[in-house]
């Protein structure tokens, strides 16, 4: 019986239950310094002035740096294609640009006198006007960087302007904010650096240890084969932990510079405003059709906050663009982005990053189109599916989507929700005028996974006791990638998972990887190990032919045993064990190589929410939701479900609750977790997980990514159903999150 597809629970978690997980803050490393950042609390300013003594003149503080003392040049932008003035200096030089923009490094011997001596670091602003508004900053009268000649970072032009809207029946506008969103993972960033003279090692919390190694190598002139990078347990990333920031640098930089180990953690308030941000979309709609449901025309415009440099968060709209025209068969598509700097905090990818935006997007103007026409926003979706494929599809758009069956996915949805029945209980709720209504929101998405990296690599090392190392170039984070890995490795080999264990996030010890971001984890990295713990099956026939005085072809592999034998005499047989002590001279039972894919996969579903309204206070309660989401085939469904749980929760936190603020002059309002509404248990129902799986041709496991789907589909249905529970009241539209002052206000106004 093969392992694939059983629900096993998870091999890793018994080592954090009993707290021996390994993070980059508690990591021991003697004799290390500590490093404090001075940042600006001010959003805009011009530094006039400078004075450290008092903070130099502190017990345990060793040194004060400014950018005088830092010899490196500003970080260019994050691709090429970028507007190249638009540059980032690791320590500011002569403006601040957002509050938590570096200023200052404090060293010191430990954290508590480096925390004392930044606060005394007097920095002298003059403040500059500050530039919050995404509209303002497209019109470019007042610059952020003056070099640059322009706010804007990166526009992706509409292939065409043509009146696509001419021959519409019924045409919708609507403006959407996708508001900003912090990450905040449970660990917030750190890292340890130290240098041995010739050679840096850094330990990063990072998404990709190989990432991290070459923007370290490049930005600190050291050659690659000279920078170890080690990511031990990472407490969530979310994308957010995706490349290397500017901190991460000035570690590297600051240990060589020193010649002794450094180190450093950020508090929660750094956390929350200078680790980049995601979202931050407006978007601009505009749908037209036939009043019978059918639509021909789609139209998004929109404007991206990249904050105050071009980081990763300026290119989201080119994902967003892909994915622009959904699951439908829409005929004529527009899209059109302008990605612009502003006084906050800089944006990067965000789980989806891109996809969820695009999602958020149509699937409001779908409901718009709907209530405009009178019909059930459900059935408004069905009549516009692209119908099922099972061989590549190219949109409108020009992306080629691997295999769909929308439409069986929607009814699924549909009928494990009960959408019908909780539609009659709505109608009774309306009909009793009930303070507390029902709202019903619905909807289908398509996003890209995998579609980072063309590969990965893979290790699979037998041991003299017959136990395997697995070695992959992605690294975990929550995703359950040792028990994932080890049944992969399991269903080739026949050893147990038990005895298998895996090895990630040490350039060292995995010379060639890309990392755990866009999904790609299992359909890349997974995929990998599957094919080389095949290969080493082979190897290992070949050692047991030997070793058994057989032909190659007569030797079979006995999973249930983990052993091999002539075919048709089991009771003579070689164990792993035996061939990996008979290799032990040759260099080993062991076979590593990186394995391509072919592309993309695009994973699909349908979410129903449920939301109960109370329109006299505007608290909204989410009180049911199914999630119908087909991530191809399914390795453990376990996983899987903890997966799209997590989504569902970081979606739902979107719509209901999630924003970064600021105030006029962009101060932020909500810099720790006391002031930034954050999601629990107890504001989530129980998720009613419906399973479906179309296999994708892409890979040899057939699998799709998961780790975002739930956070694509659960958003706009969220936003749908709260919208949905106050459309008898003539309310069209409440920008997420939807919170009880949004709710009330838009009652209020509906009256």
């Amino acid at each position: 019986m093969s392992i694939l597809g059983t629900r096993v629970v998870r091999i890793e978690d018994p080592r954090f239950l009993k707290g021996e997980g390994t993070y980059i803050g508690n990591l021991p490393m003697e004799g290390a310094l500590h490093l404090t950042f001075v940042r600006s609390p001010i959003a805009h300013a011009r530094i006039t002035g400078f004075d450290a003594s008092e903070a130099l003149s502190m017990p345990g503080v060793r040194a004060v740096w400014t950018a005088a003392d830092i010899d490196l040049p500003p970080a260019p932008p994050a691709h090429g294609f970028m507007n190249k003035g638009i540059v980032f200096p690791y320590l500011a030089i002569d403006t601040v640009r957002y509050v938590g923009d570096l200023v200052a490094i404090v060293v010191s011997e430990d954290k508590t006198s480096g925390t004392d001596a930044a606060e005394t670091v007097i920095v002298d602003y003059e403040p500059l006007p500050v530039l919050l508004d995404m509209d303002e900053s497209v019109r470019n009268e007042n610059l952020l960087h003056p070099a640059a000649e322009s706010n804007i970072v990166l526009t992706f032009a509409a292939a065409s302007n043509d009146d696509i809207f001419a021959d519409c029946e019924v045409v919708v506008d609507l403006t959407i904010e996708n508001q900003r969103v912090a990450p905040a993972p449970m660990e917030v960033r750190a890292c340890v650096a130290s240098w041995d003279g010739s050679r840096l090692t850094q330990w990063a919390c990072s998404q990709g240890a190989h990432g991290a190694r070459d923007g370290l190598a490049e930005i600190l002139g050291i050659d690659k084969a000279n920078v170890r990078v080690i990511t031990p347990d990472v407490g969530g990333g979310f994308g957010a932990k995706s490349g290397v920031y500017p901190e991460e640098i000035l570690v590297g930089w600051a240990t060589r510079k020193l010649g002794v180990p450094v180190r450093w953690t950020e508090t929660r308030t750094e956390n929350m405003v200078s680790m980049g941000h995601g979202r931050a979309q407006r978007q601009r709609t505009r749908m037209g059709g036939t009043r019978d449901g059918r639509i021909t025309a789609y139209r998004l415009d929109l404007l991206q906050d990249a904050g105050a440099y071009a980081r990763a968060g300026a290119v989201l709209p080119f994902m967003t663009r892909m994915m622009a025209g959904g699951v439908y068969d829409i005929a004529n598509v527009q899209f059109e982005s302008h990605s612009v700097v502003t006084n906050t905090t800089p944006t990067v990818a965000y789980r989806g990053a891109g996809r969820p935006e695009a999602t958020a997007a149509i699937e409001r103007a779908m409901d718009m189109f709907a209530a405009e026409i009178g019909m059930d926003a459900a059935e408004v979706r069905r009549i516009n599916l692209i119908p099922k494929f099972l061989t590549p599809h190219t949109t409108v758009v020009g992306q080629t989507y691997d295999v769909g069956d929308y439409e069986t996915s929607l009814d699924k949805a549909l009928v494990a929700a009960d959408y019908k029945g909780w539609r009659e209980k709505q109608r009774a709720r309306r009909a009793s005028g009930d303070a507390k209504q029902i709202g019903i929101g619905v909807s289908v998405y398509v996003e890209i996974t995998g579609g980072v990296g063309n590969g990965e690599s893979a290790k699979v090392e037998i041991q003299d006791n017959g136990h395997a190392l697995v070695y992959t170039g992605t690294s975990p984070h929550g995703q359950g990638h040792a028990t994932s890995w080890a049944m992969l490795a399991s269903e080739q080999t026949g050893i147990p998972i038990e005895d298998i264990e895996l090895v990630w996030g040490d350039t060292d010890l995995v010379p060639i990887g890309t990392g755990t971001m866009g999904s790609r984890s299992l359909q890349q990295g997974g995929n990998a190990v599957f094919a080389v713990a095949a290969e080493l099956v082979n190897k290992a026939k070949s050692v047991a032919a030997r070793l058994l005085e057989a032909s190659e072809e007569d030797i079979v592999l006995d999973k249930d045993a983990a052993s091999f034998h002539v075919a048709g005499t089991p009771a003579v047989s070689k164990s792993w064990a035996d061939l990996a002590v008979a290799e032990k001279a040759a260099g080993g039972l062991v076979h590593s190589d990186v394995i391509g894919v072919s592309g993309a996969t695009f994973p699909f579903g349908a979410h129903v929410a449920i939301v109960e309204v109370d329109i006299e206070t505007g608290k909204v309660r989410h009180i049911d939701h199914t999630a119908c989401d087909d991530a191809g085939t399914v390795l453990n469904p376990m996983l899987l479900e903890g997966q799209i749980h997590g989504g569902v929760a970081q979606g739902a936190a979107q719509a209901l609750m999630e924003e970064v603020r600021y105030d006029d002059d962009a101060n932020p309002i909500t810099s720790n977790l006391a002031d930034y509404a954050f999601i629990s248990a107890a504001e989530l129902p129980s998720v009613r997980v419906v399973h479906m799986e179309t296999p994708t041709p892409i890979n040899l496991i057939g699998a799709k990514g998961i780790g975002e789907s739930g956070t694509i589909g659960s958003t706009p249905a969220l936003q749908s159903a709260v919208i949905d529970a106050l459309a008898h009241l003539n309310v069209r539209h409440i920008d997420m999150p939807t919170t009880a002052e949004k709710v009330w206000a838009a009652v209020q106004s509906a009256r």
